[in-house]
């Protein structure tokens, strides 16, 4: 196998993750039409990041075949999507494109947001309690 093809292999299995997990929070309105190459439809859906510290918002579109498989989950479902991201220029502005091939259930998946850092708030005492105590730290 030769340098350059190493590299693309390489790059391909490791760098570029192109799969993520997170929860179906929005489901958008199935959108049909015609072109010339016959009748398509498409849908687009929003997913929360639960793998990251601070999650984020995507949104992904499924095309043809994809918006049944979509359909075959519910909002606030938790799956693994492996994407293909392509950006496109039109008119001087360039648009991208998040779209799933596939779409599966995600193993060990989060019934919620994870509370394991979070709990009650500390109870703090009330100011003036002990007026001759001077617990500044300088």
């Amino acid at each position: 196998m030769n340098l350059a093809l190493k590299r693309r292999v390489y790059l391909y299995t490791n760098l570029i993750k192109m799969e993520f997990t997170g929860r179906i929070i929005q489901k958008l309105e199935l959108q049909k039409g015609t072109s010339a190459r016959g009748e398509w439809k498409k849908q687009e859906f929003i997913v929360e990041t639960i793998e990251d510290k601070f999650p984020k918002k995507v949104c992904v579109t499924a095309w043809a075949e994809k918006v049944d498989d979509l359909n075959r989950f519910a909002i606030n479902d938790v799956v693994k999507l492996s994407i293909n991201i392509e950006s496109r220029e039109y008119n001087g502005r360039w648009y991208t494109d998040i779209r799933f091939w596939r779409i599966e259930p995600s193993n060990g998946a989060q019934s919620g947001p994870s509370q394991d850092n979070f709990g009650q708030a500390p109870v703090m005492e009330e100011f003036g309690n002990n007026d001759n105590v001077d617990d500044l730290p300088f």
